[in-house]
């Protein structure tokens, strides 16, 4: 018999489960194929550095490096500004060379407009760069209030346009990110992130050695164009899945035994979208 108040039944006991073992438990429904045509491919001494092209944020940019690489236009030039901590720059150094198909200057992307707010897989918490920040499409972004302007954040690995102090003078010479750069948000054009090679970066020479090519750029190329040399294909976990949610509540709260504190929040650029070869 009950008495003095209805009986509770017990609560069901949430697992939590570590981010390793949901990576690689998550089905393949929940991971997404990156489309080859939208992948550079660039060849380094130290190796080959695949990047995947943001086209709907940059659509410009994305379209007019696919042009220079079919030209031709980094054959021969090279990684000529590294610094350490910060970025990894490469192109012309001396700023002469000519494209023959690809622009030199482009107008700047900074943002990407919506009449609509855009949908992401938006974070919990706030964020000193922006009003919101999450994933869109496997890319790390940042939004304003009402969502109708998006933008990729300069997390590690981002690929991005350097420029002078004119906003629209970059559109050759592209850099990659060796570790988070927020205060660069909405300044530069990013418009892609590194998908396999960041240790092939940070093998590069820091400083010029007399008598070697001070990291030489052998080639970049479109990855669907070299399909019979490289047969690569990545996909990753699709950052609207049910899988990548449950990633982002373990990366908020780390669940394995070590942890003795957990701070309930995660940064957009702690969280790197995981990306595998698909055989």
């Amino acid at each position: 018999m009950l008495s003095g108040c209805m009986q509770q039944a017990d609560e069901p006991t949430i697992v939590v489960r570590a981010p390793s073992e949901i990576i690689n438990t998550a089905p393949s429904t929940a991971w997404q194929k990156v489309n080859n045509d939208n992948v550079i491919r660039i060849e380094l001494e130290t190796g080959h550095v695949y990047v995947e092209l943001n086209t709907q944020l940059a659509p410009n940019h994305s379209k007019n490096i696919k042009a220079l690489a079919r030209e031709g236009f980094y054959d021969g030039l090279s990684v000529y500004r590294f610094v350490e901590g910060f970025v990894a720059q490469g192109g012309d150094s001396t700023d002469s060379k000519i494209p023959t198909n690809g622009k030199k200057r482009l107008n700047a992307e900074l943002s990407y407009k919506t009449d609509l707010k855009l949908e992401i897989m938006a974070l919990d918490g706030s964020d000193g760069y922006a009003i919101r920040t999450g994933f869109l499409n496997g890319f790390a972004v940042g939004q304003n209030h009402g969502g109708t302007k998006t933008w990729m954040t300069h997390c590690t690995g981002t690929f991005a346009m350097a420029r002078g102090n004119d906003i629209n003078s970059g559109g050759t010479e592209f850099y990659i990110t060796l570790s988070p750069q927020r205060y660069l948000d909405r300044n530069i054009t990013v418009f892609g992130r590194v998908l396999e090679g960041m240790e092939h970066v940070q093998k590069l020479q820091r400083t010029p050695e007399e008598g070697k090519p001070y990291n030489p750029i052998i080639g970049v190329h479109v990855l669907s164009d070299i399909a019979q040399q490289d047969p690569s294909h990545f996909e990753y976990l699709n950052t609207d899945s049910s899988s990548f949610e449950e990633l982002v509540a373990a990366r908020t709260n780390r669940p394995e035994p070590w942890f003795k504190f957990t701070p309930n929040y995660v940064d957009v650029c702690a969280i790197t979208v995981p990306t595998r070869r698909k055989s």
